[in-house]
């Protein structure tokens, strides 16, 4: 197995958002060994820096030099270097051992501390950036390097080439998340071209340790042998992942979350998964529910964990829906993700009132139907809008027994002129929808076999 190996040389974040613990997440999410050389310890929260304590030079070394005899570097990156001394011993390190190096020169932390004394930026630009593959300044740290003020894109474009023609990197990202344009954009300059990142501008809290997470990616997709702009395309889209599902924690800025890129398609991969089960189990109990198939066909839907629903991009469902075919119920196609559906919208919002909630399918309504479901003990709300509760979910649309204690089981819509009936199912996932499915239904067939006798 060739396992490739990233290293951070940072400062620690003892509340982990930024620093040497954002780049192991990051590093591990990617798919690489990380490694670390701590530079600095730093007693940090969410809003403020507290104290910093800079590890001894021989340590540093030490650190360095521990590893890469062992285990060896495909990659590195820097982050806080907070003095002259510890740049240059880091610099004679990376040359010696001619490592691929990105470099984010870390000036200030998120609340606003300073991370990197006045006098060692002079030895920044010197020793360190003319050994960088890539280098990765936010605005005002572009500002500081280069000594031009960036008020537009096509003044990060002059700043981009000056940080490799002037300083000597080989390539030079200037973020966009300090710009005020409609989109982040990060521009490159690298090999005599230019090249745009875009990226929709996010508003979130949870911005602690962007910087961090965008390099740490860099140098992960570099260890894994990706080119340089291929390898920033996917920081790009990696770091604009972790700021959509920031961490809302602490009393300040909320880290970043590396590990969505990871977390995401696994919890697809478990929900698609999950509802492909509970069809399956709809389908083999079809002499149960058959009878509960409205003419306008039932849905069932399955969406992520809450805390990952943006949209109904996040919810799955069966495209075609579930059909009558003869005496069985037939799946027209394999769950998958994205279809635009009444019931997927209106799971979200429910999903908004009810955490416990993940899943829904609907099936005909009838009074009878109506009385099995209260024989069984379900709780039961009423929905007198569906199209109101997609709109304006601060209504209090659902009412009935039990609603505030906890989620229903059931909702029951009585339609209108053109509008048909229906029950809706809730659970916490689809296998649940689909028990409480065959439950409803074959609780009915009893009921319909003794009113043919």
């Amino acid at each position: 197995m060739d396992v490739k190996k990233a290293l951070t040389i940072a400062g620690s974040d003892s509340g982990g958002g930024a620093g040497i613990q954002a780049d192991l997440k990051t590093f591990a999410a990617l798919g690489v060994h990380g490694m670390s050389v701590i530079t600095s310890i730093t007693a940090q929260n969410t809003y403020e820096v507290r104290a910093v304590h800079d590890i001894p030079l021989n340590v540093i070394k030490s650190q360095f030099e521990a590893v890469i005899e062992d285990i060896g570097v495909d990659a590195a990156k820097t982050g806080m270097l907070s003095n002259s001394d510890i740049i240059e011993l880091v610099a004679d390190l990376v040359k010696k051992y001619n490592v691929t190096l990105v470099v984010d020169p870390v000036m200030v932390a998120k609340s606003g501390a300073p991370l990197l004394r006045e006098d060692a930026v002079n030895t920044l630009i010197n020793k360190l950036i003319p050994l960088a593959t890539v280098i990765t300044p936010n605005k005002p740290e572009a500002e500081k390097l280069s000594g031009k003020s960036i008020k537009e894109l096509s003044d990060a474009r002059v700043v981009a080439k000056q940080l490799v023609d002037d300083l000597g990197a080989m390539a030079a990202v200037i973020k966009g998340g300090h710009m005020s344009d409609e989109d982040s954009v990060d521009i490159m300059y690298y090999d005599g071209k230019y090249y745009e990142f875009r990226a929709p501008r996010l508003e979130s809290r949870s911005t602690h340790g962007t910087g961090c997470s965008f390099s740490a990616a860099i140098t992960a997709e570099l260890a894994k042998g990706k080119s340089i702009p291929e390898a920033v395309k996917i920081a790009k889209e990696f770091i604009t992942t972790a700021i959509m599902y920031g961490l809302p924690v602490g009393k300040g800025h909320g880290p970043v979350n590396p590990t969505a890129w990871q977390l995401i398609p696994a919890e697809k991969y478990k929900t698609l998964q999950q509802l492909n089960e509970a069809v399956k189990l709809i389908e083999n109990s079809s002499k149960y529910v058959i009878n509960l198939i409205p003419e306008s066909q039932s849905e069932i839907v399955m969406a992520l964990p809450k805390f990952y629903v943006r949209s109904i991009n996040d919810v799955a469902g069966v495209p075609g829906k579930l059909n009558k075919v003869k005496d069985r119920i037939k799946a027209a196609s394999p769950p998958e993700f994205g279809l635009k559906s009444a019931l997927s919208e209106l799971l979200i919002k429910i999903m908004e009132r009810y955490d416990e909630v993940r899943s829904a399918s609907s099936i005909a309504y009838n009074e009878l139907l109506d009385k099995v479901i209260r024989e069984l003990g379900l709780n039961v709300s009423y929905l007198e809008s569906v199209e109101g509760l997609i709109s304006d979910s601060s209504k209090a649309l659902l009412h009935g027994k039990g609603v505030k204690e906890s989620a229903p089981d059931v909702l029951i819509d009585k339609g209108s002129w053109g509008k048909e009936p229906r029950i809706i199912v809730l659970g916490i996932n689809a296998l649940d929808v689909a028990n409480k499915i065959i439950k409803i239904g074959s609780r009915y067939v009893e009921h319909l076999s003794s009113i043919k006798k």
